[in-house]
């Protein structure tokens, strides 16, 4: 069985994963303090909640869990630019004009190389293989090199004043805010939109659930004995990705690139031993650990946990057998989504359901900026 399909174990139709919530609760922006949101705290085995704050996080673990972040860094992947025109020699002169005036926007999706990225492009229909979009009034080009699936283009920067390409994505980007984020990005979204451990840049949204840590929140964790470690899982396409079947094991999950390090490996393997509970920070990082375990399982090497970089194709939903993860930190999400799936199948859908029906009625809020369920 390969890993695409393994958590594929019965079928289970769209709208199944299917919840009415009001526009009004979906947060256009962070709160004033990170660690000042609600948290709906879930027992998965019987599903009884209560509501609580982020901020008692600490006090509701037992003390010997092993704590899971994403470290991953959400990168500014929206770039808008002006089409150079690979048709500049048409006889047309409007055709000549539109060429060279048509605003483009590009939406970095993944890195393959150093300088060449896979992406969606608007309008996607109008830009051809060879052509070439032009940045800042020339500061940086990039080159439609391939078309793929989904829309995706893959497209190769060059830089004409000798930068650095990394620098000038970083200065000309825009952070790429969730469409049901109805506003454009403002400079406060450079900080509040990355976790306070984000360290490895390569992400197109961020972990959400990680939003709500604060240094003095990480310190009281660490405080009552509990140990943390990292992964990187850069999210992409394959989180956000929607659902345009009706049946779910129709739907093909788009590769995201993770890495779980020796030292998070060891931790794992260790608090597995002895019967600690590992608590993920976010589906993120139930989905770089789950799609590890599966590797490790179908590998001859013994391993429990496989290290190193890898790419999950990984799709979750109920009828998975978790390998790894114990306990779940998770905001809100869309529904008919694969992270709600994955919810699903962590805690029972009609747990999680009966749940989010709780968290609309007392007016948590929703998604990104929004609140948080802690499962246990």
């Amino acid at each position: 069985m390969g890993l695409e399909f393994a958590a594929t174990l019965f079928a289970m139709r769209i709208e199944e994963l299917d919840y009415a919530l009001s526009p009004e609760q979906i947060a256009q922006r962070p709160l004033e303090c990170r660690d000042a949101s609600r948290m709906l705290l879930l027992d998965r085995k019987n599903g009884q909640f209560e509501d609580r704050q982020f901020a008692e996080l600490p006090g509701l673990l037992r003390g010997d869990e092993l704590l899971v972040c994403n470290n991953t860094r959400v990168i500014p992947a929206r770039l808008f630019g002006k089409r150079k025109g690979i048709n500049a020699q048409t006889p047309s002169r409007a055709t000549r004009r539109e060429h060279l005036q048509g605003r483009v926007e590009v939406f970095l999706t993944r890195q393959l190389e150093s300088n060449v990225w896979e992406a969606l492009v608007k309008p996607g229909r109008k830009l051809p293989v060879g052509e070439e979009i032009v940045f800042a009034e020339g500061e940086f080009e990039g080159e439609i090199v391939a078309r793929g699936e989904l829309g995706l283009r893959t497209i190769r920067f060059k830089t004409l004043k000798g930068q650095e390409s990394a620098a000038l994505l970083e200065k000309l980007g825009h952070v790429p805010l969730p469409p049901y984020i109805e506003r454009e990005d403002e400079s406060s979204d450079r900080s509040r939109y990355q976790t306070v451990f984000a360290k490895q840049p390569g992400a197109i949204a961020a972990p959400t659930a990680g939003l709500h840590f604060t240094p003095e929140i990480l310190k009281k964790i660490r405080e009552r004995g509990i140990e943390t470690c990292e992964v990187t899982l850069h999210v992409g396409l394959g989180t956000f990705q929607p659902i345009h079947v009706q049946d779910l094991q129709n739907h093909v999950m788009h590769a995201e690139s993770y890495e779980i390090p020796e030292e998070t490996t060891g931790k794992i393997v260790a608090a597995r031993s002895n019967g600690r509970r590992i608590l993920a920070v976010g589906t993120t990082v139930v989905r770089a650990l789950e799609d590890a375990a599966l590797r490790a399982a179908q590998s001859s090497s013994g391993d429990i946990l496989a290290s190193g970089k890898a790419e999950a194709s990984l799709f979750i939903t109920p009828g998975f057998s978790f390998r790894m993860v114990d306990a779940l930190l998770t905001n809100f999400h869309l529904p008919r989504s694969t992270l709600l799936a994955l919810v699903c199948a962590f805690a029972g859908t009609n747990h999680v359901l009966n749940a989010y029906r709780h968290a609309v009625e007392t007016k948590y809020r929703f998604y990104s900026y929004g609140d948080c369920m802690l499962i246990l």
